[in-house]
């Protein structure tokens, strides 16, 4: 038997939007609020900021390393379930953080347990916002809602977590992403999964463990370039070598017929490929200059929790003034335009960020740089994802959600530790200028891939809608 999903979103998907959009929120300010917490927890836990960036970077990479694993769960488990474990295990991850007594309680439940619990949930979101929103208007909107509270969170970290560190405390903002996972468990409980779980679902638990271990190896041995060169090189050698086996293991079972956790065909469309790495890209970038920014002002200038967090209100406000624009440029503007303007907005951005700050003191010349970079992500966050995940049909959105997260938080692991191994081995000379220039280059990386997406017509121009999707029951 079929039935066929409508254009529109059915009721139940309008009132599952708010709390898909606020878990995308928490676990994107998750990733960008410690960021203003270095000082405050270094005394505290008697760290270093290397131990600050290694909580950081080892959470964002749990989360990529694990989310392709997580996205295919969502077959077996059924996406409701996989979503309320994972705020289950992100809540208990928080609660551990905030009472945390040091460094190595702080990783356990921020670095892995929040990490874990975002792993899990957040497929879900991608998937049920791909399956209850058809049609590229619909889903445009739906996308643009998730993707611009996924920014704000990254944005509005720095600014939410200095404010709750410097009224309270560095825990408290463990505390508030306890508030709201609960509040986002409250508003699912009434959710249906669109499909059914399939338990025989086969789930292929080699590929899982040799793809989540060449990407651990892959961004340890960025962190342990400023301690050793030999050891950089043997991890980076080593992640690389993991994850040839792991493509290996995944055609071995695709030759044999049986399902592996990656199939290789998620690879052989061109659009859905490049799309990938401009959301690689992006999310490199945004958290990139988060770390740097906000570690150059604590360790450098001296500047306090709350000043630093106030720094970033331009690239919070930014952000939502493009966001909240989001839909009705979907509507005049092609996902292209859209995206390379992005980058060149982005782009640009950092080098004013970079010039200003390095030839005036003070604040204020952090604000046009900021400022350029929220507009620039802004714009093309919200065009990325969808042209990665309307490539492909409702039955392999598990496969594809899970790819394109674990593409994002790579990115977002890679740019904290990129840029924060570059800034914290010359944080008293040229680090910053340094790091600067190294997301610089990825920007231009992210708007060289993003040319070359296809030229399509936004929607209302005479462009095909897709037909509305069957789903097989």
């Amino acid at each position: 038997m079929t039935t066929t999903v409508a254009a529109h979103p059915a009721p139940a998907g309008r009132r599952v939007l708010a709390p898909l959009a606020l878990a995308q929120f928490i676990c994107s300010f998750a990733g960008s609020s410690m960021n203003v917490m270095i000082n405050d927890i270094s005394a505290d836990l008697d760290t270093s900021v290397q131990g600050v960036q290694v909580a950081i970077t080892v959470f964002l990479l749990v989360m990529a390393a694990l989310m392709i694993p997580g996205g295919k769960l969502t077959d077996r488990w059924g996406r409701k379930r996989c979503l309320m474990l994972g705020l289950a295990v992100y809540g208990v991850g928080a609660l551990l953080s905030a009472a945390a007594p040091g460094l190595g309680v702080l990783i356990l439940g921020n670095s892995v347990l929040e990490g874990v619990g975002t792993a899990l949930l957040i497929p879900p979101v991608y998937i049920l916002t791909t399956l209850l929103f058809t049609g590229t208007a619909a889903r445009a909107r739906a996308f643009g809602t998730i993707m611009a509270l996924g920014g704000i969170g990254a944005a509005a970290g720095p600014l939410i977590g200095g404010l709750l560190t410097t009224a309270i405390d560095w825990r408290a903002n463990f505390g508030f992403q306890v508030v709201v996972v609960a509040l986002i468990l409250f508003l699912t409980r009434t959710l249906e999964d669109p499909l059914p779980p399939d338990p025989d679902r086969p789930f292929d638990i080699v590929g899982a463990v040799l793809s989540a271990a060449g990407l651990v190896l892959l961004v340890t041995g960025i962190l342990a370039a400023d301690n050793n060169v030999w050891l950089m090189i043997g991890l980076l050698a080593g992640g690389a070598a993991v994850l040839a086996a792991f493509f290996g293991w995944i055609r071995r079972l695709e030759r044999a017929g049986r399902e592996p956790l990656l199939a290789t065909s998620l690879f052989h469309n061109r659009v859905s490929n490049l799309g990938l790495v401009t959301q690689n890209a992006q999310w490199l970038v945004l958290m990139g200059v988060s770390f740097t920014v906000g570690a150059y002002l604590q360790v450098v200038r001296g500047y306090s929790a709350i000043a630093t967090g106030g720094v970033f209100t331009a690239a919070t406000l930014g952000l939502l003034v493009s966001s909240l624009g989001a839909e009705r440029l979907a509507k005049r503007r092609a996902q292209r335009t859209l995206i390379v303007t992005g980058f060149a907005t982005t782009t640009a951005g950092i080098v004013v960020l970079l010039l200003l700050v390095r030839a005036i003191g003070g604040a204020w010349p952090f604000a046009p740089g900021l400022l350029l970079i929220g507009l620039g992500l802004g714009l093309m966050l919200t065009p990325s994802v969808n042209v990665v995940q309307s490539a492909f049909p409702d039955s392999r959105q598990g496969e594809i959600s899970g790819l394109s997260r674990s593409i994002s938080n790579l990115g977002s692991s890679l740019g904290t530790a990129v840029a924060g191994t570059i800034l914290v081995s010359e944080l008293s000379r040229n680090g910053y200028a340094a790091a600067m220039i190294a997301l610089a280059a990825f920007g231009v990386v992210g708007l060289g891939a993003a040319l070359f997406l296809p030229h399509d017509r936004p929607p209302g121009t005479g462009a095909a809608e897709p037909a509305p999707a069957r789903v097989r029951r």
